[in-house]
């Protein structure tokens, strides 16, 4: 079972972070959707956060983690959001069990292939030896050798954590990540619809959804509606936080 923090009442809206991310990262504007009026479920991924690890991780099994993750919990009519991988997977839930799922809302990813890009932060993240019991900071310059962005830093290091004392370890399973490069990318099979209502959010800034792709998004999800939010990259939600909630927000109110 997935690990969740589950908050408030009302409505169940369950929230999928992206890749390497966990639940961790959507805790204030969880809180917010819970002042809205709904009961929030952020969850952690498999491989990802305080969720199980498995040598098995594609876009399919995610989707069945929720699955069961939703039926344990007895969730239907549910609003779903994902970012980027996350995305991913709430567009094949969503798609796959449109029974359970109401509204859909996508951060900044398509449907669509995109080349593995990751390399360079698997590389600081595998550079990291913890054998030799390295401190947060001798962890923090190792991969600052590989992923110069102080930000993505520390999105990337809110993974570690003292699996005993003096031990660190990151929450994530990087050995799945290792091998399984390609799955990160992988598009949706075709013929998949979603045809309730469905928010796409893109950052201005952000690459990850084109123009050119909006086509192939409108023919899979025919109720669309698309935003985007000026002068924020793919990690728009925590860029914009405020103009993130308030359109999803209206969103969620129609």
């Amino acid at each position: 079972m997935l690990y969740s923090k589950i908050e408030g009442e009302g409505k169940p809206f369950v929230i999928m972070h992206g890749f390497l991310g966990m639940s961790d990262n959507w805790k204030t504007l969880a809180g917010q959707y819970v002042e809205a009026g709904f009961q929030v479920h952020i969850l952690d991924l498999r491989n990802h956060g305080r969720s199980f690890h498995s040598d098995e991780w594609s876009y399919e099994a995610m989707v069945q983690d929720v699955y069961e993750y939703c039926q344990e919990n007895q969730l239907t009519n549910i609003d779903i959001l994902g970012h980027s991988m996350g995305g991913k997977v709430a567009m094949l839930f969503a798609a796959t069990h449109p029974e359970i799922v109401d509204k859909l809302i996508v951060a900044d990813i398509g449907p669509k292939f995109y080349k593995q890009h990751h390399q360079d932060i698997l590389a600081g993240l595998n550079a990291v030896d913890f054998s030799i019991k390295p401190s947060r900071t001798d962890v923090e310059e190792i991969v600052s050798q590989y992923v110069s962005d102080f930000g993505t830093r520390q999105f990337l290091l809110k993974n570690l954590y003292w699996k005993e004392p003096g031990q660190l370890a990151f929450r994530f399973n990087l050995e799945a990540f290792n091998n399984n490069l390609d799955a990160i990318g992988k598009p949706l099979s075709d013929g998949l619809i979603f045809d309730k209502p469905t928010l796409f959010i893109r950052g201005g800034n952000s690459g990850y959804i084109q123009d050119a792709d909006l086509e192939d998004i409108q023919s899979r999800f025919p109720d669309l509606k698309l935003e985007t939010i000026p002068n924020a990259g793919h990690w728009l939600h925590a860029e914009n936080p405020k103009m993130f909630f308030e359109i999803t927000s209206e969103f969620l109110k129609q």
